[in-house]
């Protein structure tokens, strides 16, 4: 009987060990809720696990709060091997956030749309609602950002961000112009590639109670604007995407 105990034991000690660790739906949300979100992004389409790890390690000692990645639960184990903070990962699949969990992902994020448009494709409000409640039937608790395309008019992503609200999204995710290379700009075209992303951050927050973030098109220039605008975060990626 003693022998039995031990052995039971020793099992749940090992799987224990192997299960990812997980952050609290509190502890991921509440740089949103206190306004200090800052979400280092690795990029929707960026597969290189080497590249992943050093983005995840710059984020954590660079001071940021989150690490947005590809989705995928490869690429979500190896950010833990060298982060602790709340990993999120971006998908425009809702099925495939639920392996990225399993692995250990703290968060789930709908878009970004970014490399998408380059493809020639486009987003409607019926689309992303449709993700948005697959996502929550498939995980009702996970902390979930949804990305609302700029490429809407600013009535439409207001009435769309209501929605996504009653429809469970916890965080709103605003987007600035795309593929932008910003070397080299000037302080006018800086402010001109977010403005999108800025005016849509204004007029959301004001429209919703849940924490909007800026993300996309944001620069030292623009990350302070997109705060005093009233977002609550800010996203910024680090490689081409």
């Amino acid at each position: 009987m003693m022998l039995a105990s031990i052995i039971i034991a020793s099992f749940v000690s090992q799987v224990l060990s192997l299960s990812p660790t997980s952050i609290s739906r509190e502890a991921v949300l509440k740089p949103f809720t206190e306004g200090k979100a800052f979400k280092v992004i690795s990029g929707l389409h960026n597969f290189d696990i080497d590249l992943v790890k050093n983005v995840a390690w710059a984020a954590e000692n660079g001071g940021a709060s989150h690490v947005d990645i590809a989705c995928r639960p490869d690429l979500v184990r190896a950010a833990k091997s060298v982060c602790s903070l709340p990993i999120c990962v971006s998908s425009i699949t809702p099925s495939a956030f639920v392996e990225a969990v399993d692995a250990g992902a703290d968060m789930v994020e709908i878009g970004n749309f970014d490399s998408f448009y380059k493809e020639g494709r486009q987003f409607s409000a019926a689309d992303i609602l449709a993700m948005t409640s697959e996502v929550r039937k498939l995980l009702p608790t996970i902390p979930l950002s949804v990305t609302i395309p700029h490429t809407m008019s600013l009535s439409e992503q207001i009435v769309l961000a209501k929605d996504l609200q009653k429809c469970g999204a916890d965080i709103i995710q605003t987007e600035g112009k795309f593929s932008a290379n910003v070397a080299g700009m000037g302080v006018q075209e800086l402010i001109e590639i977010a403005s999108p992303t800025l005016a849509a951050a204004y007029a959301i927050s004001r429209a919703v109670t849940i924490p909007v973030m800026c993300a996309s098109g944001l620069t030292d220039v623009t990350v302070p604007m997109a705060l005093a605008a009233g977002a609550r975060g800010v996203g910024v990626g680090t490689c081409s995407q």
